[in-house]
C-alpha cells in the first residue's frame, strides 16, 4: 500500500488515516496512522496466505479519532478474478467508494431447494438448515437473524433467532406453483435480515436463483455465499480520495514432498562433490533463466531447500567459489544482484534475524523513544524547531550542529559497540559461511594491494545489506511495529549513512556531495580498524564444531519468534465455557516453550513446554459464537490432559482441511512446534526452514 489524496478532513482540517485489509470479511492487515495527513505515505508490504476459495481483497481507508468511533472514510473492492486477470500485478491509483453498510456482509446459508409434485400440481420447497458467520449488527457483537424466500411476488419467513451468528433453523417453506406461470425474469431470493425491535431490520446479505434453475427438478443443494443487495457505488468521481496499491496474487500449488525429491537431489549435485567453476550445473544454469525481479524469490526458496537439507554452507560455498571466480575488478565485486548476492542476503535475514533483534533492537526502541532532533545538513536545520523540541535557550545553526553531532555520536557509538561485541551472539553457521567466503575472495585475489577486499567482501553484506536497511527501515525487519516519524527517520537515515561508510571500511570517504558529514569522519575511520578486528574473530571458527544440526538450525531455542495478545480460557471440570469469560493475555512463542501472562511487563508468566504439547485443533464456531477458535491439547507429567482454548488471530490458522498432524495421537514433537506456531498466524515458513522432520502439510498449516 503506498498513499492516499484528497481524502474527508477533521474538524481541524486534516485527517489521521490508516489502512485495513480484509480477505473477504477477515482483517487481516493494519497500517499505521499517519498524524495529520491528507496525502498519507504508508509504504507497508504485506505477504498474506489465502484459502484457495477467497472471492475478495478489500482496502477500507478510515480516519482515527481519539474521542468516539473512527470514521470509514472509503474503500476499494478487487475481487479474486479482476486479481488474476492481471498476471503481472496491478499498480494504479483507484479511487475511493463509499460504505454501505448493505453491502458490508458476510457469512453462508444452507439450503436445500428443489421443485417436488406431480405433473398436476408442483410446488417450490424451501428447506432452510442454516448460516454462518452472519455479520454482526448489534451491540452485543451478535444479530438476531431470520431468513426470507422471495418467489412470484410472494414471500414467507422462518422464525427469528436471537442474539447469535450462526442460526439454526431446520425450517422448510412452500410455495405453490400453478402451470404456465415461471415466466422470463422468474427467480428465487433468500435473503438474511437481523430482525430489531425499534427501527427497521438490517440486511445480512442474500443468495439469488435464475429462472433456469428452475427447470431442474433439484435446484440447489449446500452452503451458498450471502452476496450484498448489489447498489455498486460509483467511484464519487474521486471526491473521497484515491488509494494507490501495488497487489500481484500468485497461485501455487504444493504438492507431496515426494514430488520434489527429484529436483532437491539434481540441485544438490551443484554443490556434492564440488566441481569445477567452468562446469554447468543446475543452479548456474537456474541464474541464467531467472530475470532480476525474480532472483530474490529464487534465492530464498533455494536458501530454505539447502537449509532443510542442512547444505546451506556448501550451498553458499559454491554460488560465491562462481560469482568471485568469474570478477576480475574487485571493486565490482558482489555488486549486482547475481544470485549469489541474493543468496547471502537471504541467507542472513533467515538465520541472523534473531541475532539482529539481539544487537540492535535496544537501540533501536531508544531512538524511537528519544525522539530527539539530530540534522547535520546546513540546508535542512530548522533553528525554530531544534529549540523548541530538544535544545533550550536561543542557539545558533552552530550550535544545534553541535549537539546533533554529540547526539548522532552517542548513538553510533552505541551502535558499532553493540556489532562488534557480538561474535558469540552471530550463529555459528553465519561465521562459517563468511570464513568460506573469506577464503574464496583471499584465493581470487592475493595480491598486497587487494588485501581489504576479504573484508569488504563480508562488511558488504554485513554492514551494508544487513544492518544499515534494518536501521533506515526498521519496520521490515520486525524491530518496530511502525514507521518511523519525519524526525526519527532522519536520524535512522543519518546513522545508516555512517554504519555504511564504515563497512566500507572509510574507503569513500571524501568522494561524495555530503560533505557536511566530514565531523564523523575520524569515528569512521576509527571504527574501520576495530571491523577488521571483529570480522578477523567473526570467522574464527572450526568448520568441524558447527553440527548439520546447526546447518538446519533457522534461529536460536531462546529467542521470542512471535508475540503478541491472544484471548484465552482454560477449560475446567465440566462447566460450561462462554465466550464472555476469555482472558487477553499477552503470548510469547519460542522453539522451547509457549508462555504467557498479564501485559508485555508482567513479572509472573505461564509456560508449556513444546514437548507437553499434545495437539491443536480447531473447535466449531458455533461452540462460542467467535470466528477462529482453537484448542491447544498438553500433558502434565501425572498424564493428565488439559485444554486450553485459544482465539486466533486470523482465519489463516483455522482453515477446515484434513491435516492427521494435528491429530491428537500421531503429532510429533517437530508438528507440535508447528503447530503452536500457526496460532498466531504469521509468515514462518522462513523461520522452520531449517526444523528436520517438519513434516510439509504442518509447515503449510504454519504459513
Amino acid at each position: 500500500m503506498k498513499e492516499v489524496v484528497a481524502f474527508g478532513k477533521d474538524w481541524s482540517g486534516t485527517s489521521d488515516p490508516y489502512c485495513i485489509v480484509k480477505v473477504d470479511n477477515e482483517i487481516v492487515a493494519r497500517t499505521a496512522t499517519i498524524w495529520r495527513n491528507l496525502n498519507p505515505f504508508w509504504g507497508e508490504e504485506y505477504t498474506l496466505h489465502l484459502p484457495m476459495g477467497f472471492h475478495t481483497l478489500s482496502f477500507y481507508v478510515v480516519d482515527e479519532d481519539t474521542i468516539g468511533h473512527d470514521d470509514v472514510i472509503g474503500k476499494i473492492l478487487l475481487t479474486k478474478e479482476t486479481l488474476a486477470a492481471n498476471l503481472r500485478g496491478i499498480d494504479n491509483w483507484i479511487n475511493l467508494t463509499r460504505v454501505d453498510p448493505d453491502e458490508e456482509v458476510q457469512g453462508e446459508i444452507h439450503l436445500d431447494l428443489e421443485i417436488v409434485g406431480d405433473g398436476h400440481r408442483k410446488a417450490l420447497r424451501c428447506h432452510i438448515l442454516e448460516a454462518r458467520d452472519l455479520a454482526p449488527r448489534d451491540i452485543s457483537g451478535t444479530s438476531d437473524p431470520f431468513a426470507r424466500v422471495i418467489f412470484q411476488n410472494r414471500n414467507a419467513e422462518t422464525s427469528i433467532i436471537k442474539k447469535t451468528r450462526f442460526p439454526h433453523w431446520d425450517e422448510v417453506l412452500e410455495f405453490e406453483i400453478e402451470e404456465g406461470t415461471i415466466s422470463e425474469g422468474t427467480g428465487i431470493t433468500i435473503q438474511v435480515w437481523d430482525w430489531d425491535m425499534v427501527g427497521k431490520n438490517d440486511f445480512l446479505g442474500k443468495v439469488e436463483f435464475s429462472q433456469d434453475t428452475l427447470q431442474k427438478t433439484q435446484i440447489a443443494k449446500g452452503w451458498f455465499r450471502l452476496m450484498p443487495f448489489g447498489n455498486l457505488e460509483d467511484d464519487a468521481g474521486g471526491k473521497l480520495g484515491a488509494l494507490r496499491v501495488k497487489i500481484r496474487l500468485a497461485e501455487e500449488r504444493i504438492l507431496p514432498s515426494m514430488y520434489y525429491q527429484p529436483l532437491i537431489d539434481l540441485l544438490v549435485e551443484s554443490v556434492i562433490p564440488p566441481t569445477e567453476v567452468e562446469d554447468m550445473t543446475p543452479l548456474t544454469i537456474l541464474e541464467e533463466v531467472t530475470t532480476v525481479d525474480s532472483r530474490q524469490e529464487v534465492a530464498m526458496t533455494l536458501v530454505k531447500i539447502f537449509l532443510g537439507q542442512g547444505l546451506v554452507v556448501p550451498f553458499l560455498d559454491y554460488l560465491n567459489m562462481v560469482e568471485v571466480g568469474r570478477t576480475t575488478d574487485p571493486n565490482t565485486l558482489f555488486r549486482s544482484n547475481s544470485l549469489a548476492s541474493k543468496a547471502m542476503e537471504q541467507f542472513m535475514k533467515i538465520v541472523g534475524m534473531p541475532y539482529l533483534h539481539e544487537v540492535l533492537k535496544p537501540i533501536v526502541n531508544r531512538i524511537f523513544e528519544e525522539k530527539k532532533y539530530i540534522e547535520l545538513d546546513p540546508c535542512k536545520i530548522e533553528v525554530n524547531r531544534s529549540r523548541r523540541i530538544s535544545f533550550k535557550g536561543s542557539l545558533s545553526e552552530a550550535d544545534v550542529r553541535e549537539c546533533s553531532l554529540e547526539f548522532l555520536m552517542a548513538y553510533l557509538t552505541d551502535i558499532i559497540d553493540s556489532i562488534v561485541g557480538s561474535v558469540e551472539q552471530c550463529p555459528p553457521v553465519m561465521r562459517v559461511a563468511f570464513k568460506q567466503l573469506h577464503k574464496r575472495v583471499e584465493e581470487q585475489f592475493p595480491e598486497s594491494e587487494n588485501e581489504d577486499v576479504k573484508y569488504l567482501a563480508i562488511s558488504g553484506f554485513f554492514f551494508l545489506r544487513f544492518f544499515a536497511p534494518a536501521i533506515l527501515t526498521p519496520k521490515l525487519f520486525n524491530l518496530r511495529d511502525h514507521h518511523a516519524d519525519t524526525r526519527t527517520s532522519r536520524t535512522l537515515l543519518l546513522l545508516a549513512k555512517a554504519v555504511q561508510s564504515i563497512g566500507n571500511l572509510g574507503l569513500q570517504l571524501g568522494h561524495g556531495k555530503e560533505q557536511w558529514m566530514t565531523p564523523l569522519h575520524p569515528y569512521i575511520l576509527q571504527s574501520a580498524t576495530c571491523v577488521k578486528d571483529f570480522l578477523d574473530k567473526l570467522i574464527d571458527i572450526d568448520n568441524d564444531n558447527v553440527s548439520e544440526v546447526q546447518h538446519r538450525a533457522a534461529f536460536h531455542p531462546s529467542v521470542t519468534i512471535k508475540e503478541g495478545y491472544l484471548h484465552k480460557r482454560k477449560a475446567e471440570g465440566v462447566n460450561l465455557v462462554t465466550r464472555f469469560t476469555f482472558k487477553k493475555r499477552y503470548f510469547w512463542l519460542s522453539s522451547e516453550t509457549l508462555s504467557y501472562a498479564k501485559s508485555p511487563d508482567w513479572q509472573v508468566r505461564s509456560s508449556i513446554p513444546i514437548q507437553r504439547i499434545c495437539a491443536v485443533e480447531r473447535v466449531d464456531e458455533n461452540a462460542f459464537q467467535q470466528q477462529h477458535m482453537m484448542q491447544v491439547i498438553t500433558q502434565d507429567n501425572d498424564g493428565q490432559l488439559h485444554t486450553m482454548y485459544i482465539q486466533c488471530k486470523s482465519y489463516r490458522c483455522c482453515r477446515e482441511d484434513n491435516r492427521p498432524e494435528l491429530q491428537r495421537s500421531k503429532i510429533s514433537s517437530s508438528n507440535r512446534r508447528a503447530a503452536v506456531i500457526s496460532l498466531l498466524g504469521t509468515d514462518l515458513a522462513h523461520r522452520l526452514a531449517g526444523i528436520a522432520l517438519v513434516s510439509r502439510k504442518t509447515l503449510l498449516a504454519a504459513i
